[in-house]
């Protein structure tokens, strides 16, 4: 029997009837997801690309902070489908931005971030997408929920959800929905997740010190004066260009002497043309003289021109596999999906 005539015999939408399959589905599908956890996703680890005496390879490194909260309905990211599920509502009259958003009140609950803007017809910004405004009105608006991030694709129940709200929002608003697969975004949200998983990069350098420690306010001094600044939260010191934070430190005691000192450079949240690489390890070649350290890898065994080469290859294929991607490394939707 086709599926029209199925979801009609029973007096529901084939979105309706698609998606309680996909709840029917889930028990079954969430053991396999549970399994799949339970063999190491990584959710707040992160991957240290650093030569050893072995091998040139990439291995586990330290955790990185949580991940980013949702992002809201006003958001100033932009919706990108590369990364997003994107649904449309057409309004056959233009609504008013306080209409929408009136309705958008209840979705403080979603945990997934998700955006929405509208096409305004009114205003300065008349005929441009824009976030949602209760000052003008609009024939068109868009919905969009992430489908991957750091804590890995899109649940079955999550997507499912927000399609759910945005089916009974286009009923309310009356409007016409174009709606994506749920299937085949869940697919997109796989195969985000494995692009993510690939192109997670911390990269690291260390500098040590053999002869000495240093205390917190010699160390403060030092890097200060080299153009570092402390974090907020007083726990590492961050070096910006641009405006932008490029690499890092890793966390400090204050109290304890400072044996060792490691650079970390999160490769896919850095634009490639400010050359971050390059800059940090500058940077850690200038401190490691001025501190009387020496720059090593995991292993304790010092970097080499040959190794550092190994490192920049490494980095030229993942850039290039970002830029393939669409997703280039740096950009407004690379910080997101790795966020």
């Amino acid at each position: 029997m086709p599926l029209e005539q199925f979801a009609s015999q029973w007096g529901l939408s084939e979105l309706q009837l698609a998606l309680g399959f996909i709840g029917f589905l889930f028990f079954i599908w969430v053991i396999v997801y549970n399994i799949r956890n339970a063999k190491g996703r990584r959710v707040n680890d992160v991957v240290r690309m650093e030569p050893s005496s072995k091998s040139e390879e990439v291995i586990v490194s330290e955790p990185i902070p949580a991940p980013l909260s949702p992002y809201q309905t006003l958001s100033k990211q932009t919706i990108d489908p590369r990364i997003d599920c994107v649904i449309a509502l057409r309004f056959s009259e233009p609504i008013s931005g306080i209409e929408i958003l009136d309705t958008l009140n209840d979705w403080t609950d979603i945990q997934t971030p998700w955006m929405a803007d509208g096409l305004s017809v009114t205003g300065p910004g008349e005929g441009v997408w824009c976030p949602l405004d209760t000052n003008h009105f609009y024939a068109e608006i868009q919905l969009a929920v992430q489908l991957a991030s750091r804590k890995g694709p899109i649940g079955v129940l999550e997507l499912s959800d927000f399609c759910s709200r945005v089916q009974a929002l286009a009923e309310t608003l009356d409007a016409q929905i174009d709606m994506p697969s749920v299937s085949g975004m869940l697919d997109s949200a796989k195969e985000l997740d494995v692009l993510a998983a690939q192109s997670d990069v911390l990269l690291g350098i260390n500098i040590v010190f053999d002869q000495q420690s240093w205390s917190w306010p010699h160390l403060d001094s030092a890097l200060t004066q080299r153009g570092f600044k402390l974090s907020n939260d007083g726990a590492y010191f961050e070096y910006s260009m641009q405006g932008k934070t490029v690499f890092r430190t890793g966390q400090f005691d204050h109290q304890t002497p400072v044996t060792q000192i490691t650079l970390l450079l999160e490769v896919p949240a850095v634009l490639a043309n400010l050359q971050p690489f390059d800059r940090m390890l500058k940077e850690a070649a200038d401190i490691a003289e001025t501190l009387q350290g020496r720059l090593v890898d995991d292993n304790g065994i010092n970097l080499t021109e040959s190794s550092v080469n190994v490192i920049r290859q490494q980095l030229d294929v993942l850039y290039a596999q970002l830029e393939k991607s669409g997703i280039a490394a740096g950009s407004g939707t690379a910080i997101r999906l790795f966020s």
